[in-house]
């Protein structure tokens, strides 16, 4: 079974081609468990698979967690996937790829660099408080595509030199919170200049924090462009992998496009042989 390594931002991912290894769908959320783990394995965020397209698209995109529970979508996930689909002959420079959330457009800028139109945000909620040890938050709620990649979205000051763990224990909370049924992926984020913030993500599926989360980058400049805190053009997004920028339409108070640009890395291709793995 062959295989890439790609991570976009510091988000990394396995992927398959299910065109060639014709894997039965079942069989995915146990293989991504198994080569998702970090030291036991190849190691990763998550896993794509892809698929032959039902719906007009180059190729679709089936997304697991690391967990192996499977996601709505994936941003920098996506933006790696077009360039796999560019790199195999799948796609032109433009690539129309099929995600559960909805089709997803791509295109290659560069070599490295990728630019993908996020799913339209189909739930904002600005004001969506949260209380956790009985302390409140102020926190708003999104969702990306239908059915919906939940987010979260909380400022956090002085979230650069926060500790780690506690960090993480106050993630894993608002991750399961009751005010979110599907659980939520979590924002962490704090303005740190004009059109600038940085940002931590505890993603769900993964639970715990990832070096970054496109579909997070977009929810959180969706949230300030409606509150007027960014302008909606080229915000810059950085955090522990890297850096990525957001383009948010704004037609009153609603956004209607969101793009996600960023770096591309294909760190290595090869051939699995991974023991623990039962087909």
């Amino acid at each position: 079974m062959k295989f890439w390594k790609m991570n976009g931002a510091g988000n990394d991912f396995i992927i398959l081609n299910n065109l060639e290894e014709q894997l039965p769908p079942e069989s995915l959320p146990q293989i991504a468990r198994t080569l998702c783990r970090r030291r036991l394995s190849i190691g990763a965020d998550g896993l794509m698979a892809v698929c032959r397209p039902s719906q007009g698209g180059d190729f679709k995109m089936l997304f697991f967690n690391a967990d192996g529970s499977a996601g709505e979508m994936c941003g920098n996930g996506a933006r790696c996937i077009c360039r796999y689909g560019y790199e195999n002959g799948l796609a032109s420079e433009a690539q129309a790829v099929e995600a559960t959330a909805g089709m997803v457009f791509g295109r290659r800028i560069s070599q490295r660099l990728y630019r993908i139109q996020l799913n339209d945000p189909t739930v904002i909620q600005l004001d969506c408080p949260v209380e956790v040890d009985g302390v409140r938050y102020d926190c708003s709620y999104v969702e990306l595509g239908n059915p919906g990649l939940p987010h979260a979205v909380i400022s956090y000051r002085g979230l650069k030199d926060a500790s780690e763990q506690e960090l993480r224990e106050l993630g894993r909370k608002i991750r399961w919170h009751p005010a979110f049924p599907k659980g939520a992926n979590v924002n962490f984020y704090e303005l740190t200049g004009e059109d600038r913030f940085y940002e931590r993500t505890f993603e769900r599926g993964v639970e715990d924090f990832t070096y970054a989360c496109g579909t997070g980058t977009g929810s959180v400049v969706a949230v300030l462009a409606l509150q007027g805190k960014v302008s909606g053009h080229q915000v810059r997004a950085d955090m522990a992998g890297g850096t990525l920028f957001i383009d948010a339409e704004r037609v009153h108070s609603q956004i209607t496009e969101l793009y996600l640009t960023g770096p591309t890395n294909v760190v290595c291709k090869g051939e699995i042989t991974d023991e623990d793995l039962v087909l």
